[in-house]
């Protein structure tokens, strides 16, 4: 039997893993306990930050795009490939997340003032203001999100997050 968390309200990747144990006792089920509730968290997570975001006419890459600028400081620049570095994703995400901004009037590309053959994305005027309303509404959407945990478990399980992210992202 495997122990769920909580004795008193197991979540359903304590049921999968009772199921497992039950079926195929001789496996050690306990990474799924972690990475099981990982990918639901995921999940849940998008569904619940994605909202207020859309709400404001952007998809969750674009808001990204938007606060990698924003907090790259002034003159709230970056070329595509910095985007990519900051955002996590490869040079053709940025590319459409850009395009549809710039449709939008919240970013610009121009000429980079030191090569001639690169490009900078900036922000404009109406994309820093958007960022800059948005960004406290995301910030309470994500506290809300962890409100289940103290201060402590919030720094314990970042701490942890972390240190699993490391080892895997190197």
């Amino acid at each position: 039997m495997i122990d769920p968390v909580t004795e008193e309200n197991p979540d359903a990747v304590d049921r999968f893993a009772e199921q497992w144990a039950v079926e195929r006792p001789e496996l050690d089920v306990g990474p799924m306990l972690v990475i099981g509730r990982l990918h639901r968290l995921a999940e849940i997570l998008d569904q619940r930050l994605r909202p207020p975001i859309a709400a404001a006419g952007l998809g969750n890459g674009d808001f990204d795009v938007l606060a990698a600028l924003r907090r790259s400081g002034p003159p709230y620049r970056l070329t595509p490939t910095e985007l990519a570095a900051t955002t996590m994703v490869t040079s053709g995400a940025v590319t459409k997340r850009v395009d549809r901004l710039i449709r939008q009037g919240l970013v610009e590309r121009s000429v980079s003032e030191t090569d001639g053959r690169g490009r900078v994305i900036a922000l404009t005027a109406a994309g820093k203001a958007l960022q800059e309303r948005l960004h406290p509404a995301h910030l309470a959407n994500e506290d809300a999100l962890l409100g289940v945990l103290d201060a402590g478990e919030r720094r314990q399980l970042a701490r942890l997050l972390s240190k699993l992210l490391v080892s895997l992202d190197g």
